[in-house]
């Protein structure tokens, strides 16, 4: 766990809403961290479910045609944050990767933001372990590090099967937890974020 006020970038980190987090898209928000630079942040929500959004709807409204209705069926939407809540983002592994657009984001993490994915996904012929996000979390120069010495938030080691985990509603409980954190005794040394 890097501790709050350390200068070092945050890629490839969980970034978790401290218990006082005071904007609500945020509140209880585990962010896994694809970007931290002196330019600015860019991360993906993975904890938070779309409401009342199938996968299946957005295949749909895309014209993507797929065989693999399992695959389809147990994919998630997730609210990934609150810039460009209309476009969609794919976090992944690196068994499947499409050379010109995924990005790698971690240690065998990659991102994806085109159609190309979510066709191969449809198809039973995507990467193992998705996650399909709208929008995703983004911070100017600065603006991140202002947060972390502010007590916002803290920044926690990435476990790939905790980030993959589709029960996400305990996920922020777990990742504090795996990273040895109690949240009653956070809550308690915590006035605001």
């Amino acid at each position: 766990m890097m501790k709050l006020g350390d200068s070092h970038y945050c890629a490839g980190q969980f970034l978790v809403a401290m218990p006082g987090m005071q904007d609500e898209r945020f509140a209880r928000s585990v962010i896994y961290m694809c970007a931290h630079s002196s330019e600015g942040a860019m991360g993906i929500v993975v904890n938070h479910a779309a409401t009342n959004l199938l996968f299946s709807s957005i295949l749909d409204q895309l014209d993507i045609k797929g065989g693999q209705q399992d695959i389809v069926d147990r994919t998630m939407v997730l609210r990934g944050g609150p810039v460009e809540p209309g476009r969609g983002f794919v976090l992944h592994t690196g068994d499947i990767k499409i050379a010109e657009t995924s990005l790698l984001v971690g240690d065998e993490l990659y991102l994806n933001s085109t159609l190309d994915i979510l066709r191969l996904m449809a198809e039973g012929r995507g990467p193992e372990k998705t996650l399909f996000a709208l929008g995703y979390a983004g911070w100017s120069a600065g603006q991140l590090e202002t947060e972390l010495q502010g007590d916002g938030w803290l920044t926690c080691a990435v476990d790939p099967s905790l980030l993959f985990d589709p029960r996400i509603d305990n996920k922020y409980e777990r990742v504090l937890q795996q990273n040895g954190i109690d949240l009653v005794q956070l809550s308690s040394i915590t006035g605001h974020a």
